[in-house]
């Protein structure tokens, strides 16, 4: 009998949710937790491993049970991932070495600027597409493998073993300690800052340098691969076996997910951090402008298809940070109302540098600021500034695309959670003066997963059955005019040159 539906099991940095999906891309049923994110001091970000596999079992038989979905219609289950969030562990029972180091942590400052010392921030640029950063994961298994007892040893016999969020979950999906099969993608290992772009396998002169054992890595494979990366196991919370085929870092599946299988295609997810790609082709095209080069995604045998990305690290995390740190709101939907009871920002402007600067500015000595302050300025214009900062900071990626990719942009296609907040939209269509464009399906992510899984087994035949269950929701065109246009974006650069180099 034919298969109804491909799942997905989308793990991100807040929570983990489990989407199933039809073959016309539709929802059917979906299931989401949270999970605690641990601040064991400034800078260091942590999750718990273990309770967020739990959660993952957890909304697997939520989702089969909300809406009735026998896991027997299910061809197969796709996996993406918050990227670059360290695991170590134990390959015999499955016990974490140490908490999950989170892709926001900045714990790793001092070996970064320790491997900068011999080739500057560039160093690995040239066959990694990164630039030395906390961000990515290589730094971070070098400070489990420095900081925590016994997991060098460990590693050096073959018994500690990483992975990013997507591994750690596959691992525990197919088997765990029984059986699970230790792989990533090739997405997911471009963010490692350990595999050369052009080889697509890890790079041993990195990591002599990086100080990484090979043996603790896992094995790199197409993100859609018809050779199956394991099944799950009768006894395990789908209660069947189902090949496990998708796994894609959660933005190269929303570039999936939005169908851009066209060089100079581009999407932007709004989530907790903000993340532009843009598809380039079949060739890695260096960036001169602070952008990563990244793997877009592999399917099966074709050739792997480029990226370049812009990361920005707090977009969604500002407007929780105003509810959960300011109280200044209860929901964080309540921001758009918030912001509507004033005309504009009141002159100010709201940088959020937190965790530091990403794209295309790379600094992680920056800290956020709130510039231009008046008596006259409220709740409103600080709610306003925070939604405005969201779009800026797009355009700045944007700008740098543009320039080092040569393509002109003509629309933007947007997903995420953000992308529900009308007032944002329309901002983000004035400031970067083309049309934004939100899909039927929002939650690209999962469904880029879906489909990674899907084409593996056949479940979909090619990428133009992709492309016909895209369909258009709303559009935004810009209003404003260009000498505005100009004028807003020349203060909000003015304001980020004053979070440089606070930390010293």
């Amino acid at each position: 009998m034919a298969k109804k539906y491909v799942a997905a099991v989308d793990q991100g940095t807040t929570s983990t949710r489990f989407m199933i999906f039809d073959h016309a891309g539709q929802v059917v049923s979906v299931h989401q937790m949270e999970h605690e994110q641990i601040y064991p001091q400034a800078g260091w970000v942590e999750h718990d491993p273990m309770e967020v596999w739990a959660r993952t079992q957890d909304v697997i038989k939520g989702a089969l049970e909300k809406n009735g979905i026998d896991a027997n219609d299910i061809a197969a289950i796709g996996v993406t991932n918050q990227r670059e969030t360290t695991v170590v562990w134990d390959k015999n029972t499955g016990k974490p070495y140490y908490n999950a180091i989170v892709w926001q942590c900045t714990r790793t400052k001092d070996i970064c600027d320790e491997l900068e010392k011999d080739g500057g921030q560039d160093r690995f640029r040239a066959k990694v597409g990164l630039p030395l950063a906390t961000y990515f994961s290589g730094p971070k298994i070098r400070w489990i493998l420095d900081n925590v007892e016994g997991v060098r040893e460990a590693a050096e016999k073959g018994d500690a073993i990483f992975g990013n969020m997507d591994t750690w979950e596959i691992w525990w999906l197919t088997g765990g300690p029984d059986g699970g099969a230790h792989v990533t993608d090739v997405t997911n290992a471009s963010r490692t800052m350990l595999m050369n772009l052009e080889t697509l396998d890890w790079d041993q002169e990195i990591l002599d340098i990086m100080g990484v054992p090979r043996q603790m890595l896992p094995e790199i494979r197409p993100s859609s691969d018809p050779q199956i990366y394991g099944y799950t196991p009768e006894d395990g919370p789908l209660g069947i076996k189902i090949p496990v085929c998708g796994d894609l870092g959660d933005q190269q599946a929303a570039l999936v997910g939005q169908t851009c299988y066209s060089s100079g295609e581009a999407k932007n997810t709004y989530g907790t951090g903000c993340f532009m790609l843009m598809n380039t082709g079949t060739k890695p095209v260096p960036s001169k402008s602070g952008l990563l080069t990244t793997l877009g995604y592999k399917f099966g045998d074709e050739p792997a298809v480029y990226a370049l990305e812009g990361s920005i690290a707090i977009t969604g995390a500002l407007i929780q940070w105003l509810r959960d740190n300011l109280n200044l709101i209860e929901k964080s939907p309540e921001i758009e109302d918030l912001a509507k009871t004033v005309e504009d920002n009141g002159g100010i402007y709201f940088v959020p540098a937190f965790s530091g600067l990403f794209a295309p500015y790379w600094k992680s000595d920056a800290r956020g600021v709130i510039v231009g302050m008046t008596r006259y300025v409220n709740k409103g214009h600080i709610a306003r500034a925070a939604l405005e900062a969201t779009a800026y900071q797009t355009r700045e990626v944007l700008d740098a695309m543009k320039k080092d990719s040569g393509v002109t942009l003509t629309a933007l296609k947007v997903d995420g959670g953000m992308v529900f907040n009308e007032l944002l939209m329309q901002f983000q269509s004035d400031v970067l003066g083309v049309p934004v464009v939100r899909p039927q399906v929002a939650e690209t992510t999962a469904l880029g997963a879906a489909y990674a899984a899907g084409l593996a087994v056949g479940f979909w035949n090619n990428t133009d059955e992709l492309r016909e269950n895209w369909g258009i929701d709303k559009t935004w065109k810009p209003e404003m005019d260009a000498e505005m246009r100009a004028e807003l974006y020349k203060y909000w650069l003015k304001a980020v040159t004053r979070t440089f180099d606070w930390v010293e």
